[in-house]
């Protein structure tokens, strides 16, 4: 059995001060997450290592996430943060990931006003630095985004790409054909990877495992079991679930797939994607 990996959790310390998101009013998870916090989680439902992923648009949190993927094991990968609009954002790059826990990288695309930001061709020798390292691109996109990104995997074939928590549909709204159209085009056309995370969130808290069927079963057939990954979107899952409980609705949501399509799926297509040990 392939070991099972949780591709996309996030730790934050507010003392911090650059979670410019995070505010009073997310009072289910605004305080501190940290490793000792997530360690009972892992034990319990068989998770032997995470990716750990950015949450703020710095440097700073980018260099605190490696500090702690050094002091504990388990965080197996680091998807950081570069400023791309930066003149030397490729020597930035390059220092970042002399840290080999250092995976990928993720703009935070959903949160700039620009919906075109991706495409400026001031951004093209940060985009060439993150291949030439190796690193992989987590796309934090909004399904308004997706003819962009598709642009964008064009310009740059050779990116290997994630595309996070399957681009949040709009499952609350119950009008996903836009980004239904959006996703299979992406999912024929390049060989960008999908993370099966952060749909309990965009059903809201009163989701259940049949709201979140149509779109579970649209990246399946689309992107296939060998371009899916499962993530927990944890301590952010919280706002709509406990850890568990999205773990058990996506082991409900595999129920027809075999079970080398669900390892590769908990735990294969991470280790593939992000290079960690098999």
């Amino acid at each position: 059995m392939t070991r099972r990996i949780d591709a996309h959790q996030h730790f934050w310390r507010l003392s911090r001060g650059d979670y410019a998101w995070l505010t009073p009013d997310l009072h289910t998870i605004h305080r501190d997450f940290l490793p000792e916090d997530i360690k009972p989680l892992l034990r319990s439902n068989g998770i032997s290592g995470t990716v750990l992923v950015q949450a703020a648009p710095t440097e700073a949190e980018t260099e605190f996430m490696l500090s702690l993927a050094r002091d504990h094991a388990f965080i197996e990968a680091v998807v950081g943060w570069v400023d791309f609009e930066a003149a030397d954002a490729p020597a930035r790059i390059a220092k970042l990931a002399a840290d080999p826990k250092l995976k990928g990288l993720r703009p935070m695309i959903q949160d700039l006003p620009d919906d075109d930001w991706m495409l400026r061709p001031s951004l093209a020798p940060a985009f060439r630095a993150l291949i030439g390292q190796g690193l992989v691109f987590d796309a934090l996109v909004l399904p308004r985004h997706l003819t962009n990104l598709s642009v964008l995997l064009a310009r740059h074939p050779g990116m290997r790409t994630i595309i996070d928590h399957c681009a949040k549909p709009a499952i609350a709204a119950g009008d996903i054909a836009g980004w239904a159209h959006d996703m299979r085009r992406l999912a024929s056309e390049t060989e960008a990877f999908c993370k099966l995370s952060g749909l309990v969130t965009e059903a809201d808290a009163g989701w259940s495992v049949e709201t979140l069927r149509p779109c579970v079963d649209f990246v399946l057939e689309h992107f296939g079991p060998d371009r899916l990954i499962w993530g927990s979107d944890w301590p952010v899952c919280l706002l709509a679930s406990d850890y568990a409980s999205w773990l058990e609705a996506t082991d409900v949501l595999l129920g027809g797939c075999t079970d080398g399509e669900r390892d590769a799926i908990l735990g294969g297509n991470a280790i593939r994607a992000y290079g960690l040990a098999k």
